[in-house]
């Protein structure tokens, strides 16, 4: 009879869950399936009060601490090697109140969860573009979604923000209560504290939106690009656009002589009446020969999920980014020329529309710091886990050569796009030196010894810097 270790976490009620506990394996598997690391102990948080008792453990034993939320971060930044990872994956509750249109999220909950219960009311907020993503990396890092161009991103939404910081005490940041927090977290990432739960404003949304993508042969690659660039010039802000240049997903709605197509396709999502979704996407329809057009009227939480099948758990991903200055015929040349270049037909590139509500919001509200951007592209690799390491060579070294090759083009980059091998000079890319500065003044005040470093890092500046 095997005896499996027993550890107590004082004041914790939750699950802990060591190597030889039969959940182990499945516990410290994230998103990324080339992540493989083995922390000593897994503390499976029930609610606000459990996460205080794992970091107060974890600091007067001088573990490592990592943080799960969705564990949906490409870089793997939710489990450590011989550590604590502090498990929210629980925590998932979205309680909505329908008349002061707000959303109260636990630090666990998938987008999914949160689309589920405010919909049920007409709702929503800015939230991913795949409903298994997890709400706290996301609004952490910035949250570019459906909804930004309408209703701004996820961290203009978020009102206030349950955190327990470095030393394990639970406050509430706002914009009244510690606001210098409340500023850092939106955009900062997962530096300053552990967002236990969130709330968020809401807006009327749906149920029915007209969305979906048009895809387009790959060879009409550049010419749909140089429309695009013109249709998205006067687009409302209600309108939603991603441009995705990949190959045709072996999706059931989709006839299988179509499957892995080599193509360019643009996404829409309108974030209003469907009669003006309807008018806004039509010449987007009408451009050219598509292969295959599925835009119509659907349930916006459809929608939402809708991509999920495509970048599934388990996988193996590697991904690089970057901020466009816009899309200039040479910027189309560049994508049109690698786009397709990929060995792995589940590896795509996507280019987001960003403006609209985006630049309007103040500068100086949020540590988000890329709102004058047009477009953001991700150069995302994708392969199978048996595939050998001579297809992962090949993705990865895809992925890099396209950055690469849009080097002259560069206008910083979001850092939720930011893999494991992006060093300490592309986070200070994401923020521009002046907002980096305050966000490790930040630092320096709620966790002036970096405990919250399994992350894209901010660095607690001293008072010699």
């Amino acid at each position: 009879m095997t005896t499996r270790t027993t550890i107590r976490i004082p004041g914790f009620r939750g699950d802990v869950i060591a190597p030889d506990h039969h959940d182990y394996d499945d516990a410290r598997a994230v998103w990324n399936g080339t992540v493989d690391r083995r922390p000593r102990l897994i503390a499976r948080c029930s609610g606000t009060a459990d996460v205080a008792a794992a970091v107060r453990y974890a600091r007067d034993r001088d573990l490592e601490i990592a943080v799960r939320g969705g564990g949906h971060n490409v870089a793997g930044a939710a489990v450590c090697d011989g550590g604590i990872v502090i498990d929210l994956s629980a925590m998932r509750a979205v309680s909505v109140d329908p008349v002061e249109r707000t959303a109260l999220v636990q630090g666990g909950a998938l987008w999914g969860d949160v689309d589920h219960e405010t919909q049920a009311h007409g709702l929503a907020t800015t939230g991913g573009i795949v409903s298994h993503t997890g709400v706290g990396g996301l609004t952490l890092g910035g949250g570019i979604g459906w909804l930004m161009r309408k209703h701004g991103l996820a961290v203009d939404n978020l009102v206030e923000a349950e955190v327990v910081t470095a030393e394990g005490e639970i406050i509430w940041a706002s914009a009244s209560d510690h606001p210098d927090l409340f500023w850092a977290l939106r955009g900062g990432g997962g530096n300053f504290g552990i967002v236990s739960s969130f709330r968020f404003a809401l807006h009327s949304v749906g149920p029915i939106v007209i969305a979906g993508p048009v895809f387009w042969p790959a060879e009409d690659t550049t010419e749909v690009l140089r429309f695009y660039r013109e249709f998205v010039t006067d687009a409302p802000d209600e309108l939603g656009n991603i441009v995705k240049l990949t190959t045709i997903p072996p999706l059931p709605v989709i006839d299988e002589h179509l499957h892995f197509q080599p193509t360019i396709a643009v996404a829409s999502c309108y974030a209003g009446p469907v009669e003006d979704g309807e008018r806004a996407v039509r010449a987007l329809r009408q451009f050219g020969k598509p292969l295959l057009d599925l835009v119509g009227p659907t349930l916006y939480v459809d929608h939402q999920s809708g991509l999920d099948a495509t970048v599934p758990h388990g996988w193996h991903y590697y991904w690089k980014a970057t901020n466009l200055t816009g899309l200039s015929d040479e910027v189309i040349d560049i994508v049109a020329a690698h786009a397709h270049r990929a060995t792995s037909p589940r590896s795509y590139a996507a280019m987001f529309h960003m403006g609209g509500a985006i630049p309007r919001a103040p500068r100086d509200a949020t540590a988000y710091a890329g709102r004058d951007v047009d477009h953001n592209i991700i150069v995302h690799a994708a392969w199978l886990p048996e595939q050998d390491d001579t297809v992962r060579a090949a993705e990865t070294a895809w992925a890099r050569a396209f950055l690469d090759a849009l080097q002259l083009h560069r206008a910083g980059v979001y850092v939720n796009f930011l893999d494991s091998d992006d060093d300490a000079s592309r986070v200070r890319e994401a923020y521009g030196d002046d907002t980096y500065r305050r966000l490790a003044d930040v630092k320096a005040k709620f966790d002036p010894e970096n405990v919250l470093h399994n992350n894209k890092n901010i660095q607690p500046r001293t008072p010699a810097q």
